[in-house]
């Protein structure tokens, strides 16, 4: 059997899904159907939201069965699944599979994970991998097993992390990187010529396994006690989305929310207690840490539209040492 004739039934819900999507398709992959979030109304105005996998399958000239079931173990998209006949299934950043859904296909079930697996298994391994400080990270894809992120790995491609990269930035490499390493693993698996492995090959013993969790609001709070390259991780590793976040204390005490979204770490030894502000007013503005300045770059203040730090600074007058963050 060949990649064209081949029953392949894809799931994903996100951005980082799409290109894998795209590059199968481009490639003349037979894909039988698209499993989706469920649409739902988000904003203010409660508009229906569809998924981005759901808005790329809907352009496309060929007319692609998108189902979106809220309960994958639900008998009547069970029967549904299971007429597909699919040969293999595709998972790319999509919710956990009961085994009644991945051990459908006879080729078995594969899911794309952004990291070199078994480190950072987890909701959000990008964001972690920044946060953390790391210098490389990847893209794996592994065969789904009854625990997640543990099944074996098929492939592994790595790359590096630069210092000022954020987790926008890497999303968007790593998906394209995940679409070639998708593609690859779908040709081999077609070919019979991949193995799966045992992540345990995987481990190294001195090596300690780092976990990537769900991010929550409280995760996202600055800490201006923290050495300096914690805190521009933080900041980088939480960008654009969800936001690394403090408050702006005013002279008299009023605190205003912001974000911040992009910054750089200046070693310097002063005197300045954590969290005070300095400015020329005009082209900068950094906050003090025990080891130095975070420079601030893009900044957002609580019902405002981001902006870059000297059109905030324009907009916004500081006097040096007397506005802080907390």
């Amino acid at each position: 059997m060949n990649i064209r004739s081949l029953r392949i039934v894809y799931m994903g819900t996100p951005e980082f899904a799409v290109a894998p999507l795209e590059t199968l398709l481009d490639a003349g992959c037979n894909v039988v159907a698209v499993i989706t979030a469920p649409d739902k109304p988000a904003g203010r105005g409660n508009k229906i939201r569809i998924s981005a996998v759901k808005q790329f399958a809907l352009k496309q000239d060929h007319e692609i069965p998108i189902l979106q079931p809220s309960n994958l173990k639900d008998p009547d998209f069970l029967k549904e699944l299971s007429k597909l006949q699919p040969d293999l299934q595709v998972v790319v950043a999509f919710r956990m599979l009961p085994e009644r859904v991945w051990r459908i296909p006879r080729l078995g079930t594969f899911n794309l994970h952004a990291s070199m697996l078994p480190q950072y298994r987890g909701a959000a391994p990008i964001n972690h991998a920044i946060i953390n400080g790391e210098t490389e990270t990847g893209v794996t894809t592994f065969m789904i097993d009854e625990q997640i992120d543990t099944g074996r790995i098929l492939l592994q491609k790595r790359t590096t992390i630069g210092d000022q990269e954020t987790a926008g930035d890497l999303h968007d490499r790593l998906m394209s990187l995940g679409a070639g390493v998708v593609m690859e693993t779908v040709t081999r698996l077609t070919a019979g010529t991949l193995k799966a492995q045992s992540q345990d090959r995987f481990i190294h013993k001195k090596a300690a396994l780092k976990n990537a969790p769900k991010i929550y609001r409280e995760h996202c709070q600055i800490s201006w006690d923290l050495p300096g390259k914690k805190v521009h991780n933080l900041i980088r590793g939480l960008s654009p989305y969800p936001g690394a976040f403090t408050n702006l204390e005013k002279p008299n005490g009023v605190k205003v929310l912001c974000k911040i979204f992009s910054s750089t770490f200046e070693d310097s030894e002063h005197t300045e207690s954590p969290g005070t502000l300095l400015s020329d007013n005009k082209s900068f503005l950094k906050a003090a840490v025990v080891d130095g300045y975070i420079q601030i770059q893009s900044i957002q203040l609580e019902g405002k539209r981001r902006m870059d730090v000297k059109d905030f600074l324009a907009g916004f007058s500081l006097s040096s040492g007397l506005y802080r963050f907390s």
